[in-house]
């Protein structure tokens, strides 16, 4: 079974308008709501997997309750953390040219106490899965909250006997390594940040994911975009890399959402690496073309997967 552990979840309103202008007036054509954040979107994509995800995260306030509600509405199994504030709720501007800009709230600040319920909560739920459990973080941290709550989270995952696989960005990725998950999957920009190096290139992917697994990580993928992916299915395992399949995307809001849940999908099925890669970037892709993030249509996934082509990449040294 799939956990997703979303720390910071939100409410997502998608406004459409015909074009942006600062400083004036807008008038939205459509506007639409749902339940969102990162570890929403990972679920959404397994549930069209044909999974029945599971989901935590802290829920406060009338946002809080629609996103409960939401995630029902959704065949996502949630497991709501009472707290004091309310959800926070991210915009998305959609304009007619097809240019997307987000304006992603803070969330609410949790307390010592609602941290420790929070991870109490978490605990619980990865000892009562154990070893059949896939536990899924993604997602920035809420304000308040150590930057090492996922190293602590995986930590407990792992003695329960969880498979545990992180996607996030700065401080919470380079703490989250020390705890050893056994996936990881960073955009260019996010590996940058934890590494201090620069992604731009297939070239450049290969070597971070060579950095990655040295400071902890078991296995990497590495998202280039429309470029593609770069998959180190272990330290001592072969590199693959696939290039993108060119699209008419509608937005590619929750794409690396997408491929990281195909990614926990091939790797839980026990897929080949090469059909574990050919999955997460047919998820992504297919995310492109939906009308929300996560929303992906499983007939777009299959014809996706059919047309992705994996390349072996050659590396001089091994890194174990």
């Amino acid at each position: 079974m799939f956990l997703c552990v979303s720390p910071n979840p939100s409410i997502d309103k998608r406004l459409v308008i015909p074009s942006l202008a600062p400083g004036e007036i807008h008038r939205a054509r459509c506007v639409q709501s749902l339940a969102g954040g990162k570890a929403t979107h990972v679920a959404m994509m397994l549930r069209t997997l044909g999974e029945t995800p599971h989901w935590i995260g802290p829920c406060g306030g009338t946002t809080g309750e629609d996103l409960v509600h939401g995630l029902r509405l959704l065949g996502i199994e949630p497991h709501a953390f009472p707290v004091k504030g309310s959800t926070r709720t991210n915009l998305e501007l959609v304009d007619d040219a097809g240019k997307v800009t987000e304006i992603l709230e803070p969330g609410p600040e949790l307390s010592a106490k609602e941290i420790e319920g929070f991870e109490r909560a978490c605990r619980e739920l990865f000892e009562k899965f154990g070893k059949y459990a896939f536990v899924l973080f993604s997602g920035s941290l809420p304000a308040g909250v150590p930057e090492d709550l996922y190293a602590r989270l995986i930590a407990e995952a792992r003695r329960a006997g969880c498979k545990t696989l992180l996607d996030t960005g700065g401080r919470a990725l380079q703490c989250g390594l020390e705890s050893e998950p056994d996936f990881v999957k960073p955009n260019a920009k996010e590996a940058e940040a934890a590494l201090g190096i620069a992604v731009t290139s297939i070239e450049s992917a290969t070597e971070a994911t060579r950095k990655l697994c040295l400071h902890g990580a078991r296995s990497v993928a590495i998202s280039l975009g429309s470029e593609g992916l770069v998959y180190r299915e272990g330290c001592e395992e072969r590199i693959l890399a696939s290039s993108g399949i060119a699209v008419d995307a509608k937005s590619t809001v929750g794409c690396g959402d997408s491929a990281f849940a195909g990614f926990a999908k091939g790797i839980a099925d026990g897929l080949s690496g090469e059909e574990t890669l050919k999955l997460a970037v047919a998820c992504a892709t297919a995310n492109c073309l939906a009308k929300w993030p996560g929303a992906a249509r499983k007939e777009d996934i299959q014809d996706f997967r059919n047309r992705v082509k994996v390349q072996r990449l050659e590396e001089e040294t091994q890194i174990c």
